[in-house]
């Protein structure tokens, strides 16, 4: 397998070390629009397997040659979910599988935004199913942490957990702290406000609505020690892909942002510094959103300031396989002292890089197959789970206890 990895950023750069300990890949070129950031990246594992060069993600045609000249098969998207169409648009062209992190992005609906949804994250992708199934390909959408893992549990615990589901509930939370900064979110900024002040959506009996962002909040005990965070909707790809797959009656995203950081995120609404759209300032043009990310500091480089430790998960109530009731949380911890000891990267960006590095290991050794636009809900979960702790990374399981009849 010959990947062109798009992206050189935090997660980007994250993926690199975790892929050199593995063997399933015979060259991933290292691609940004940074080649200095590229080659950090390449550098920092020193293996001949890697390659760095300098590709401007919006470019299509630019992306499509790359995919040619350096012989790739497989396009892994590590940029923001702006770029999301032109790269997934070009690996098609080229003939190449696609695998991203983050779907095509949302518009809200016109009129009623907090009740109906508009165009939904993956709705341009998933259009487009039939042009990939008819070259055979597969585009391998939303494999993150989250989504991705959160999905890979929702597909095991329908499999092997229960007989019928009521909710899927995915829940993040972590009790990370960042040393001297009042302010410094532990991932992208740009893509933390797209999820963030979108029309939540919530699926429930056949069918997508939308909610107010930060809505229906829920204390969530999450475990390792982290312990309960207050959890609230976010618009989240989990529930435009679980589903397509799994018969569930309620699909939800909850995340723990904590009442600092949703202040702060309302107050940009409220300035207008949460437009994608560029404005004047000068002689320049910017967009809002990216003089935000600018000025704060790179999630990639936060690792020696943190302490404490994130987790992804996903909870699941339903009918057990016995006919009983039944409440699991399946769940991923990560430690960033563990993860900048092991991998010099911290644990947010880690964790969401070591997933789709496993996925890509199960499409090469074909335990993975498919083609069109998937979801990680329409393969098996049980190679992806058991080649994750081969990784060293386990996921665990916390079952609710069952009351008394």
């Amino acid at each position: 397998m010959r990947i062109l990895l798009v992206g050189a950023g935090g997660v980007g750069s994250a993926v690199v070390p975790i892929a050199a300990r593995r063997d399933f890949f015979e060259h991933i070129v290292v691609a940004d629009s940074q080649r200095s950031r590229a080659a950090r990246a390449v550098a920092a594992v020193d293996d001949p397997r890697f390659t760095a060069v300098t590709l401007d993600a919006a470019d299509r045609a630019q992306v499509v040659a790359a995919l040619r000249e350096h012989r790739c098969d497989v396009l892994f998207n590590a940029v923001d979910p702006r770029f999301t169409m032109p790269l997934f648009e070009a690996a098609l062209e080229a003939g190449a599988h696609y695998l991203d992190m983050a779907m095509s992005l949302s518009k809200p609906h016109p009129s009623r935004p907090y009740a109906e949804p508009g165009v939904k994250l993956g709705d341009e992708q998933f259009a487009r199913d039939g042009e990939w199934r008819a070259k055979g390909r597969l585009a391998l959408v939303g494999m993150g942490v989250e989504p991705g893992l959160a999905d890979v549990f929702a597909r095991y615990a329908a499999d092997h957990l229960f007989s019928s589901i009521d909710e899927v509930g995915v829940r993040d939370g972590s009790n990370l702290v960042v040393e001297g900064y009042d302010f410094a979110p532990t991932f992208s900024i740009w893509t933390t406000i797209e999820e963030c002040l979108n029309p939540p959506v919530v699926w429930e009996d056949g069918r997508w609505r939308t909610t107010e962002p930060f809505s229906e909040p829920e204390v969530f005990d999450f475990p390792a020690g982290i312990g309960p965070v207050e959890c609230v909707n976010v618009e989240h790809e989990e529930v435009l892909l679980v589903p397509r797959w799994i018969p569930a009656r309620r699909v939800t995203f909850k995340y723990g942002l904590g009442e600092e950081f949703i202040g702060v995120l309302k107050t940009l609404h409220k300035l207008g510094l949460d437009s994608a759209e560029k404005i004047r300032v000068g002689g320049a043009e910017v967009a809002p959103r990216d003089l935000v990310a600018a000025s704060l500091p790179d999630p990639a480089t936060l690792g020696d300031r943190m302490h404490g430790k994130t987790c992804a998960g996903t909870w699941v109530k339903g009918t057990g396989k016995d006919g009983r009731p039944r409440e699991v949380y399946l769940y991923h911890v990560v430690d960033n002292a563990w993860s900048m000891r092991e991998y010099g990267a911290q644990a947010v960006v880690w964790q969401t890089a070591i997933h789709p590095v496993v996925a890509l290991e199960l499409v090469a050794n074909g335990a993975w197959k498919g083609s069109g636009v998937l979801g990680p809900e329409a393969f098996d979960a049980v190679p992806f789970l058991h080649l994750l702790h081969e990784y060293g990374s386990p996921w665990d399981i916390r079952e609710t206890p069952r009351q008394a009849a």
